[in-house]
This record gives structure tokens, C-alpha cells and sequence, in this order.
């Protein structure tokens, strides 16, 4: 492991609880006042660059870095650049500070894969949590390098008209092929749909979200997807788009064959019998799943726009297509929240978590998300904390829809691989559950006479 460039620095957990984050700070700004200013906001210090190019230079790709971008790398050569040498090294994570935190400014972020921008003027108040919390991602995935370093090479998890071998089989063992299942034939479910928008003879998309990890949005979407699969009278699928770390597969005790990645290097000649034939199916419930990708590295190569037209494609032959998304925006969760029906935001009963969906409401708002489409579901609504329900609406602006109790059955239900809604049907969360998915089902088409 290479060591730190000389004067870059770690940030550090206070000195009773965790030890040092190996993450340094770089500073781009050609403005030396403004780089000054900004080195001064972080407890740590940073190392200061002038320019992308005298960053890149420096770069190992062995020693995380969290890069801070000025007012002036808001361009695009250096935007480029700095895109450049995030995809080269995963061990880098970037932040903007912007002008303006605006719908463009955020969608000229994510087209270059800087998922936070802070606006000039709150670099003060923000710079340094944001600072903090890229750090600490950027150190756990080097942890966790550091236990598997053996990871799967990139181009081994294309899918061709017969599918790879299952994982894990011996040289010259038979490959297990789709062929041995009973072939999906999509064609009978295209027709007479439910439908998410009227008229259009498509499925509902449905999008859970949430701006705060560990708030409980697998789980929710999880269990919502098997509730509306025992309301719907089509396909049910549930897809996994948090592309680095889904774990919907494990909620519902499913081993992969077939992941989002097989669907993506397919997209050229795929239809919806061949996409029908990647899902596995859950068979307490019948709901179809497509799993998120197998390795996190595997993340980089699919885009907003193949996830989009994945999307589309099932609401061709599904009633109801529920997307489970990682806790942050990226240009992936921005598409689909783009082209969904329905977005429940999931928000836990803390300040932090408020704190974090009330700035998930904001950026939602300067995108131009209709804001009926939004949904507020509180979780552990019950649990035993100063803040009241109504002390929460009025701080995000928006009345919850759902109150989903607190319950010792959930963790229950997550450690056998069980979604909480067939683990224990009577619980109060099971009945949250399934009031919100009669909220969110699709409605029943009549048909003329």
C-alpha cells in the first residue's frame, strides 16, 4: 500500500472512538484566497492543488482521496479531467462547490460523477460533514479491499444468447442454462396491463428512497413488492438498483444466477422474453427479482440510460415494477426517480435522518419532481424519541402517508430471509405495509363494453 503524499492528511474520528479514517483531502481551486478559505473549514487541513492536471499528477490510485473542487474547476475541462481520474481510481470521491446549487448545476455533477455539490456561501456549514461522509465510504470500501483482495475481472459477467456457466462451477462441469427452466413467454401479460399512468398500458413504477443509510428502504421495498404482488393480478417485479452493495437479493434468501449487469450487456438484442428469463422468482410470493450486480466494481458499467430502458422494458409485461435505490443521488437514481410513478421517501424518526430527507426533499424540488408523486413512509414511527409525527411533517412540509411501527419482528425477518410481511402477517409493521401498498397499487382498469 503506497504511502500518503507528503502533507496530505487524515480525517479523524474523535480520539475515544474509532481510529484515524486513511483518507487524505486534496483542494482544487486556482483562486488561492478561495483555496485557502476552504482548507481553513476542515478540522484536518487538506493538501492544495491549483489545477486538476497538478492533482492528477500526484494520484496513485493507492491512497483514498476525497477531491474538493472549487468554484472555479465548475468547467468543463476540469470536470473532465476530474471525471477521468475518478473512473481510473476508485479510490477517489469528489465534491463540487458551485456557484449555484440549481437542477443544472446538480446535472452537470452527475454527468461527471460527482454525486454532492454545495453551493458558494454554505460551503461553511456544509463542506466539512460532506467532507466527513465521503471519507468514511472511501475508507470502508478500502477496508474491505483490504479483506477481498481477490476480486472478480472486469468482462466476466457478460451474458450472451446462452448464459455463462453458473458461479462457481468446476472447469468442464455442464453450464446451467435458462433452457432448463420453463421458457417466460411475456407476450400473454403485455396486454390489458393495470397500468401506472392512464392510458399509456404500461406498469406502475414505483421508486423507494431514502438519503439516510440503514433507514430500512430494502426491507421496505422488499416487503412492499410481495404485498403488491398478492394484490396484482400481473407480474410483480422488484429490481435492485443499488448497484454497489443490494442486499434485496439476501431480504429474500435468493442466490443470483442472473444480475442487472447480465441485462445490460444484452441490451442490443434484448426483448422481454429474454429480460423475463434473467428474473428469478421468490416462490413464497411470486414476485420476480432482478439482483443487483454480484461485485461493486461491476457499478461502473451500467448507466442511467441502461438502467431506464431495463425499467421500461419490464413495465411492458409487469403490473408493478418496485425499484429498491441506494441511500444518495447519482445520475442512476435521478433517471429512475425521472421516470417513476410513485417515489416513496423513507425517513427514520432522528434528526440526522430528518436533517437528511429534508435536503433530499430540497434537491427533488430543484430537479422538478412533482411533488404528488412523493410519498413520505416514516419508519419506526413508535420508537421512544423526543420528535412526534407532526413535529416532522411541518419540518419536511409534507404529511406522511405511512407510519410504520417499530418492531423487534424486523430484524427477525431480516436475518431468516424473510420478508416481514410473510414472517409475521399480523405485526403492525406487516399491516403498515400492506395499507401502503393498497395506497400504491395500481388500479384496476374497467374495460368498454
Amino acid at each position: 500500500m503506497a504511502e500518503a503524499l507528503p502533507g496530505w492528511t487524515d480525517v479523524a474520528d474523535p480520539p475515544t472512538t474509532k481510529p484515524a479514517i486513511k483518507v487524505s483531502v486534496a483542494i482544487v481551486e486556482a483562486h488561492q484566497p478561495t483555496r485557502d478559505h476552504l482548507i481553513k473549514l476542515l478540522r484536518s487541513g487538506g493538501t492544495p492543488f491549483g489545477s486538476m492536471a497538478d492533482l492528477a499528477a500526484r494520484v496513485t490510485g493507492n491512497v483514498p482521496v476525497v477531491m474538493v473542487l472549487g468554484p472555479s474547476c465548475n468547467n468543463h475541462n476540469d470536470l473532465g479531467a476530474a471525471q477521468r481520474v475518478i473512473q481510473t481510481n476508485p479510490t477517489l470521491g469528489a465534491i463540487l462547490i458551485a456557484e449555484q446549487r440549481d437542477r443544472n448545476s446538480l446535472q452537470t455533477a452527475m454527468r461527471y460523477d460527482i454525486p454532492d455539490v454545495i453551493e458558494l456561501g454554505n460551503e461553511a456549514a456544509e463542506l466539512s460533514d460532506t467532507v466527513r461522509r465521503v471519507a468514511l465510504t472511501l475508507d470502508a470500501d478500502a477496508r474491505l479491499e483490504v479483506l477481498d483482495p481477490q476480486k472478480v475481472p472486469l468482462g466476466t459477467s457478460s451474458i450472451q444468447p446462452a448464459p455463462p456457466p453458473r458461479r462457481g462451477a468446476e472447469p468442464g462441469e455442464p453450464a446451467q442454462t435458462v433452457s432448463r427452466q420453463p421458457r417466460f413467454d411475456a407476450g400473454h401479460l403485455i396486454a390489458g396491463l393495470e397500468g401506472g399512468r392512464p392510458g399509456d398500458g404500461l406498469g406502475k413504477v414505483i421508486t423507494v428512497f431514502s438519503t439516510k443509510g440503514g433507514a430500512g428502504t430494502s426491507m421496505l421495498a422488499t416487503s412492499l413488492a410481495v404485498s403488491l404482488t398478492q394484490r396484482s393480478s400481473g407480474p410483480v417485479c422488484l429490481i435492485d438498483a443499488d448497484l454497489q452493495f443490494g442486499d434485496a437479493a439476501v431480504m429474500l434468501k435468493l442466490t443470483p444466477r442472473h444480475t442487472i449487469v447480465d441485462a445490460v450487456a444484452a441490451l442490443d438484442r434484448i426483448d422481454p422474453n429474454f429480460l423475463g428469463q434473467l428474473l428469478m422468482t421468490h416462490e413464497p410470493s411470486g414476485l420476480r427479482v432482478l439482483a443487483a450486480p454480484l461485485e461493486p466494481a461491476f457499478a461502473d458499467r451500467i448507466g442511467a440510460s441502461d438502467m431506464v430502458q431495463i425499467v421500461e422494458m419490464l413495465r411492458t409485461f409487469c403490473s408493478v415494477v418496485v425499484i429498491d435505490t441506494p441511500a444518495y443521488f447519482n445520475d442512476v437514481v435521478l433517471s429512475l426517480v425521472e421516470i417513476s410513478d410513485e417515489i416513496l421517501l423513507l425517513a427514520g424518526m432522528d434528526i440526522p435522518n430528518i436533517k437528511n430527507v429534508k435536503t433530499g426533499l430540497q434537491t427533488l424540488r430543484l430537479l422538478g419532481t412533482p411533488m404528488e408523486r412523493v410519498r413520505l413512509v416514516l419508519n419506526r414511527a413508535n420508537a421512544k424519541v423526543k420528535l412526534d409525527v407532526g413535529e416532522v411533517e411541518r419540518t419536511l412540509q409534507l404529511t406522511a402517508d405511512s407510519l410504520i411501527p417499530s418492531d423487534i419482528c424486523v430484524p427477525q425477518a431480516v436475518n431468516k430471509g424473510v420478508p416481514v410481511v410473510l414472517h409475521a402477517p399480523r405485526s403492525g409493521v406487516a399491516k403498515a405495509i400492506n395499507a401502503l401498498a393498497d395506497l400504491v397499487a395500481p388500479q384496476p382498469r374497467t374495460r368498454r363494453r
